[in-house]
């Protein structure tokens, strides 16, 4: 595995659950970065390129498929997955649909985690 190099932008504005995604993710050998709105995302986006984001849906200033919109709209292959509280699924869907990889769930199960930003590296070469 090549995670060493992958960086990932965790963006939530809780800041337990960009704790708890930093910690799995470096665990794991991922280099990562945290921002807490979609602002700070964007800004960050521009500045990190990272290989993949993980963004909250709900959040202050800009949420997170406004967020989404704005790195596609400078990035059309960015790599981004949405964080879903249960019950928001079909704000997922939406976000699928403006361009997102892929979904997660929270509570996130850390395995389903690492298996969404492992498939969103995997095909880094699209």
């Amino acid at each position: 595995m090549v995670q060493g190099s992958t960086k990932v932008l965790v963006v939530d504005d809780a800041m337990f659950m960009r704790v708890r995604c930093s910690k799995l993710l470096s665990e794991n050998g991922y280099s990562v970065f945290e921002a807490e709105n979609g602002e700070q995302a964007v800004k960050k986006y521009l500045e990190l390129k990272p290989d993949v984001v993980l963004m909250d849906i709900t959040m202050p200033v800009m949420d997170g498929l406004a967020a989404l919109t704005e790195i596609l709209k400078n990035d059309p292959n960015a790599k981004v997955i949405m964080c879903t509280a249960l019950g928001q699924q079909s704000v997922a869907l939406e976000a699928i649909k403006s361009g997102a990889r892929d979904f997660v769930t929270k509570p996130y199960k850390p395995e389903k985690l690492l298996r969404a930003v492992e498939m969103a590296t995997s095909d880094r070469s699209q």
